[in-house]
């Protein structure tokens, strides 16, 4: 499994994958895994399906709900979301959303979890790109191909 594993993050890292992660399997994750609760994605056996969340979050312009799958990594009891779009040159939407309503859900492996969304900064922000570079080194890649400085989002969930 480590095999299948590292050739889908060296796809998910190159130039066409991270647009196919973006335009195209999120679509489908969208349906899996608000299906399953976050428990199935298309990346299946990787770590992409061990990390995988569902954010639900309020658009910023339109005031609706908004499910988006994306790559999580824990820290503690808080989850580190990257707005990386795949080192697109604009930031992704569930960005803007969340800067704007910060109060959101997260489905992580069967559970919602309601959360405030923050942007780390600083020294936090250093140590929490760092993690989750570990967790998915194609982060470092997506930070080469773009100007924009990619932000890190920490999500904390209610009670914590």
């Amino acid at each position: 499994m480590k095999i299948y594993d590292s050739i889908i993050q060296n796809f998910a890292r190159s130039r066409v994958g991270g647009w196919m992660f973006v335009n195209v399997f999120n679509t489908v994750d969208r349906f899996v895994m608000s299906k399953t609760k976050a428990r199935i994605s298309t990346g299946i056996g990787t770590r992409f399906n061990k990390n995988a969340v569902l954010l639900g979050c309020t658009g910023a312009r339109s005031g609706l709900k908004r499910l988006v799958p994306l790559l999580a990594t824990p820290v503690g009891n808080e989850f580190v979301l990257i707005a990386s779009k795949a080192g697109a040159p604009e930031h992704p939407a569930w960005y803007r959303n969340l800067k704007a309503n910060p109060d959101c859900t997260l489905t992580v492996g069967g559970r919602l979890l309601r959360c405030t969304a923050r942007e780390a900064e600083g020294d936090e922000r250093e140590r929490l790109w760092r993690s989750a570079v570990e967790n998915y080194v194609g982060y470092a890649d997506y930070q080469r191909r773009t100007q924009r400085r990619i932000p890190v989002m920490v999500l904390t969930p209610e009670g914590d």
